[in-house]
């Protein structure tokens, strides 16, 4: 029995990496951006894309364990993908800039025909920060790719979090590896 996980983040794919396990990446075809995110609420949209990414590899995997998870930030109602361009990072992290916003990590486990989806959350709080600041710190650091513009590993922009740290990079590895453990990965 394999482990594949069914996203082609490098991150979680650290994240699985450094924790020990032995896995495969094996890429979704599901479009996020198809999804009509004002009508589901951040936890519940980080299910739906994590459980399609899974059941996709899933179906043609099923004798393996997959993987998937989507993460979202969600910052007073509202939900912030990855950003669109360079622009759209500056605006993001400026709206965020001194305040708090969640970070939704849903995850869901697939094997034999059967899912588990859970959620985990975790609060972030950024550092008051200027428009030359949040310049600075995109120049440095590649964040298209990152739900709310921004990587907590990254160390600039983060004043304090509350939760798992690992949900915050994009794999909340605590609850993961307990779940795992059920299927004897």
């Amino acid at each position: 029995m394999r482990l594949i996980l069914a996203s082609g983040s490098p991150r979680r794919k650290e994240l699985l990496s450094k924790e020990g396990y032995s896995f495969e990446i094996i890429l979704a075809d599901v479009d996020e951006k198809d999804k009509e995110l004002g009508n589901l609420k951040a936890d519940e949209l980080v299910k739906v894309l994590s459980k399609e990414k899974a059941e996709y590899v899933a179906a043609t995997h099923t004798e393996d364990v997959v993987l998937g998870a989507d993460t979202i930030v969600e910052l007073g109602g509202k939900i912030l993908g990855k950003p669109a361009d360079y622009e759209d990072a500056v605006k993001m992290l400026s709206e965020m800039q001194g305040r708090w916003h969640n970070v939704y990590t849903g995850v869901t486990i697939c094997h034999k025909g059967e899912s588990n989806t859970f959620v985990v959350q975790s609060g972030v709080k950024f550092h008051p920060l200027s428009v030359e600041q949040i310049r600075g710190y995109l120049d440095k650091h590649n964040v298209l790719d990152k739900a709310g513009a921004y990587g907590i590993q990254d160390g600039m922009v983060v004043e304090t979090y509350k939760g798992s740290y690992t949900n915050i990079v994009g794999l909340p590895m605590e609850k993961v590896k307990e779940e795992l453990n059920k299927y004897g990965v």
